[in-house]
């Protein structure tokens, strides 16, 4: 077993200065339906909306849906994208400065008019293509791609874009077979870029895949972030919590934590006072994590959910602190 530890704490003299007004970004990638506006959203609740701005990088969309179906191409073609003006406009966020964001309307596929965007202390960005240039990657301090079960992130898609994006079942699904080329093609490439890989996974197959307090959360942690410590709350662990030292689909060696979903609340509690007490500095953020909406929109408490958004927040308050580099 590994555990991915801090470097030693430097003399504070030593400590990398972030420039004055550069926020703080976080980006989440990853395929349609696979959770990233629930995890952005979750992340956002910590910090209280007075110190987030969010931003859905599907504003860029260049064409309404009619349009891209009549030039037969997928929101996760860049070609359907203004890539060039999010680009320049990640860089203008991490300068600290305003833009003027496009608007893309999910419920009718339709464009809007553009609205103004400032920066605050941390910009969460989510969205499919945003790792997709060098120029938009060197715009983040964390990136985390999530990859959930495919039959999971499946039946997560088909009910919102039913029950919120005005789609039938029919149209839902047609839209899954032809999005399948481009997202192999443009989307899934993206997870070698990031730091963190994020997996929802059912804990056995009889399950129902769209109940997310049976899932468990799977983390690939890799070296390019430095981690913190978990070994009080791994050492000995049988159940709940385990962190393994494994290969990823590169065959580059990572650290790889897992949450079970049933793991007993005092071990998640245990790992969430360790990350807390890991960023002193960050305590009057305590805040009810996990949450979600079920597909009865009933609000539940998942444990590895709000590990998993902990977790983040941690890197997110070390990089705001200058102890990541610039």
């Amino acid at each position: 077993m590994m555990s991915s530890r801090l470097p030693p704490q430097l003399p504070l003299s030593t400590l990398p200065v972030r420039p004055a007004g550069q926020p703080v970004i976080l980006g989440i990638v990853g395929d349609s339906g696979a959770g990233k506006t629930t995890l952005a959203a979750g992340i956002a609740a910590i910090f209280g909306p007075e110190r987030v701005t969010l931003l859905c990088t599907d504003d860029y969309h260049r064409y309404s849906r009619m349009e891209r179906a009549e030039r037969g191409l997928s929101p996760f073609d860049p070609q359907a994208n203004y890539m060039d003006i999010l680009e320049q406009h990640l860089q203008q966020l991490r300068a600290g400065r305003a833009i003027l964001k496009p608007v893309y309307d999910h419920s009718d596929g339709t464009l809007r008019a553009p609205v103004y965007v400032e920066p605050k202390d941390y910009i969460l960005v989510e969205g499919l293509l945003t790792y997709s240039t060098r120029a938009m990657r060197d715009c983040f301090d964390v990136k985390v791609y999530l990859e959930p079960e495919e039959e999971l992130r499946t039946a997560w898609k088909l009910r919102r874009d039913i029950a919120k994006r005005g789609y039938t079942e029919d149209e839902a699904r047609r839209e899954l077979d032809r999005r399948l080329r481009d997202s192999l093609t443009h989307i899934r490439p993206q997870r070698t870029f990031a730091d963190l890989v994020l997996s929802f996974r059912r804990r056995d197959g009889s399950v129902s895949p769209v109940r997310t307090n049976n899932l468990n959360a799977r983390h690939i942690l890799r070296p390019t972030l430095p981690h913190p410590d978990l070994t009080p709350i791994v050492e000995g662990a049988k159940n709940g919590i385990r962190l393994e030292l494994a290969r990823d689909i590169d065959g580059k060696p990572v650290d790889v934590l897992e949450i079970e979903g049933d793991v007993e609340d005092r071990r998640a509690k245990a790992m969430e006072d360790l990350l807390w007490d890991l960023i002193p500095e960050a305590g009057h953020l305590r805040a009810n994590l996990g949450q979600y909406l079920d597909e009865d929109q009933h609000t539940r408490m998942s444990h590895p959910l709000a590990l998993s958004q902990l977790l983040i927040t941690y890197h997110l308050i070390k990089a705001a602190m200058g102890h990541y580099a610039i």
